[in-house]
């Protein structure tokens, strides 16, 4: 069983990570070509293409001037310690066992619009580079295109090596559109995450996403490998419901957000 999550624009480079150990990114060759196309723009482009500020855009122009294909701990850290936001805040990879990164390293992959797909001790050098962005690179005028059937394949390999042909959904849609699910040939299951508001079950953006990491954490933590697991999960107080679940979206929903 394999995990897919999305990546996070907010990164954090600045606290030391948790373990030494660490792997190359399977995608280095592909990552440099779209940052050469990537320097062929000024901060104004990257302001326009991404929709940010001007300062987070000439801080953008700088990551990609000052990216190079040689990975180590001294310019680069591993993909699932240096990703921040709200999934992450969920996974909490900071506080995890060496054997539970050690299976999240087996288990668990990260979708990624500069690098296609991260395993967690893959060494990463800071960007911001959304997949949905319409970004014309040498591969198509988006990254999908790009990507082309890459990260599907990749996939696939993967999967064939953890035994259990389940892929759990718990990235967005934006970046599991990058993904074939047909050329896979298994079974794809996408947990969502619904609060209850004025009395009916909704899907909250910030709650879901973090929701997403805290059952990436309880699969590793539990060393899931078999997808029934799932329905036992019971993280920040949301549990599953079969009479909300629809053939493999399964919904989990929490009637009260935990106080504190």
């Amino acid at each position: 069983m394999l995990s897919i999550l999305s990546p996070a624009k907010t990164l954090d480079y600045e606290t030391a990570p948790t373990t030494k150990k660490s792997t190359q990114p399977l995608f280095i060759d592909q990552a440099a070509s779209l940052v050469k196309s990537a320097r062929k723009m000024d901060p104004e482009d990257i302001q326009g293409l991404m929709g940010v500020s001007e300062k987070i855009a000439t801080l953008n122009h700088e990551r990609f001037m000052n990216w190079e294909p040689d990975f180590s701990l001294k310019n680069a850290k591993q993909s699932v310690l240096a990703f921040k936001g709200d999934v992450y805040t969920g996974l909490q990879a900071e506080t995890l066992s060496a054997d539970e990164l050690a299976f999240a390293q087996k288990h668990l992959r990260i979708l990624s619009g500069l690098y296609g797909l991260l395993r967690p001790l893959d060494l990463m050098q800071p960007y911001r580079l959304e997949m949905g962005l319409p970004f014309a690179n040498a591969g198509g005028k988006n990254l999908y295109e790009f990507w082309g059937d890459r990260i599907t394949e990749t996939l696939g390999q993967h999967l064939k090596a953890t035994g259990s042909p389940v892929l759990v959904n718990l990235a967005s849609n934006e970046y599991f559109k990058a993904v074939k699910p047909k050329l896979l040939d298994v079974e794809v299951i996408t947990p969502q995450f619904r609060d209850l508001k004025n009395g009916q079950y909704k899907m909250i953006s910030f709650f879901a996403k973090k929701a997403r990491g805290v059952m990436a954490r309880y699969i590793i933590q539990k060393g899931l490998n078999e997808p029934a697991g799932l329905k036992r999960f019971k993280g920040d107080g949301y549990y599953y419901s079969k009479e909300h679940s629809e053939g493999n979206n399964w919904v989990f929903l929490r009637d009260a957000p935990p106080q504190g």
